[in-house]
């Protein structure tokens, strides 16, 4: 896949389960992503999750994207870009469910990251032996 074609794969299926350490175990947990584009791939938790705290502590993530037989697995680096308050305001007006939360507590409580550094490696059942190919997404 081209990394165009990963690009829009990421976008239309924004789902995806996010690999973090904590301590020397490994978390995974579903995300859902805002948006996948040259600068990185952004995504928010709130500060007070288990994950947030990860993230700050150790940065270094592999996220995994899927549809039935495709698999998209992306390695990068979490940047965090809280001061970024106009996309925490787009982000919150893509998703109804965020409005009264942030209503309630205005937007410090929610963590705003990038991934940058991207690395992408694709799987399906037809290449499941084959070498991986790995895809430089972002700087």
């Amino acid at each position: 896949m081209t990394t165009q074609e990963i690009f829009e794969f990421l976008n239309s299926h924004p789902i995806f389960y996010l690999a973090t350490a904590d301590g020397d175990q490994a978390r995974v947990r579903g995300i859902m992503l805002h948006k996948a584009d040259e600068k990185g791939l952004v995504f928010t938790t709130a500060k007070y999750r288990d994950v947030y705290k990860q993230l700050i502590t150790n940065p270094k993530v592999e996220l995994c994207f899927h549809e039935q037989h495709l698999q998209i697995r992306v390695t990068g680096i979490a940047e965090e870009i809280d001061e970024d308050i106009e996309l925490k305001k787009e982000i919150v007006a893509a998703r109804d469910f965020m409005k009264p939360w942030i209503a309630k507590t205005g937007y410090e409580p929610m963590g705003l990251f990038r991934v940058t550094h991207c690395v992408a490696t694709t799987w399906t059942m037809t290449n499941t032996l084959a070498p991986k190919i790995f895809v430089n997404l972002t700087a």
